[in-house]
C-alpha cells in the first residue's frame, strides 16, 4: 500500500472514521476521475491533490456519525460530495444524490459506474420539486444554502423522523435565529479536518411535534 492511501486511512482514523485499504483506494480513484473531468467541465475550484483530499474526501467522511437510517439524500451534491465518499464508507445504506446541474450529475453517474457503487442513485432535478413516496431518514447538504432556505427546500423529502444535516463553515449563529417554524437544532459538532485549515461544523435538525 502506497503512502497516499496510508495517509488517508490515518487521517480518517483521527476523526474516528475507520477506512480499509479497498475503501481508501476507491476514494482516491474518485479524485483521479474528478481531476480528469475537471479539466473539461470545471466541477471544482479545488485542484491541488492534498487540498482535494482534505476538502472533499475527509470533509465528507467527517459526517458519518450524523447519518441515521437506511435512506440518505445528498442535496446539492455538486460533484458528489459528501454523498459519494459516504456511500463508499457505508455500503449498507442507500444514497440518492441530487443536483440540478447536468454536468455535475453526469460526473456523479460516471463515478458511480467506475467505483461500482450499487447503493447510489443520481438525480438531476431541483430538490424543491421532489416529493418521494417514502421519506428519507437523513437529508444532508454541504455548502448548499442558508439554513432557513435549506430546511424550506427539503421539506418534501422529509417525514416526521427525518434528520437534516447541514455541513457548514463557521458556526452560523445568525442563520440559527431564523429557522422555519417546526424545526429545531438537535445537535451541533465542530469538525476537525486534517490539514483543512478552516472552521467546519455539522448541524443536525429535526422537526418538532405539532
Amino acid at each position: 500500500m502506497s503512502s497516499e492511501p496510508q495517509r488517508l486511512i490515518g487521517d480518517a482514523a483521527t476523526m474516528g472514521v475507520a477506512l480499509d485499504e479497498q475503501q481508501a483506494a476507491r476514494l482516491l480513484r474518485l479524485l483521479d476521475e474528478l481531476a480528469i473531468w475537471n479539466r473539461s467541465y470545471s466541477l471544482t475550484a479545488i485542484t491541488a491533490r492534498e487540498a482535494m483530499i482534505s476538502a472533499h474526501l475527509l470533509d465528507s467522511l467527517a459526517a458519518q456519525p450524523d447519518l441515521c437510517g437506511q435512506l440518505i439524500a445528498d442535496v446539492g451534491t455538486g460533484a458528489g460530495f459528501p454523498g459519494l465518499p459516504l456511500a463508499v464508507l457505508e455500503p449498507q445504506r442507500s444514497f440518492t444524490l441530487i443536483d440540478s446541474v447536468a454536468k455535475k450529475i453526469r460526473f456523479v453517474t460516471h463515478a458511480v459506474r467506475v467505483l461500482e457503487l450499487s447503493n447510489v442513485t443520481a438525480l438531476q432535478v431541483r430538490v424543491e420539486s421532489l416529493s418521494p413516496d417514502t421519506a428519507f431518514d437523513t437529508v444532508i447538504a454541504r455548502a448548499y444554502a442558508t439554513l432557513p432556505d435549506l430546511l424550506h427546500g427539503v421539506q418534501g423529502l422529509c417525514g416526521p423522523a427525518t434528520r437534516v444535516v447541514a455541513l457548514k463553515g463557521r458556526y452560523p449563529q445568525d442563520e440559527l435565529a431564523e429557522l422555519p417554524r417546526g424545526w429545531r437544532l438537535a445537535q451541533a459538532r465542530a469538525l476537525h479536518i486534517p490539514r483543512l485549515g478552516a472552521e467546519r461544523h455539522s448541524l443536525s435538525f429535526v422537526q418538532q411535534p405539532a
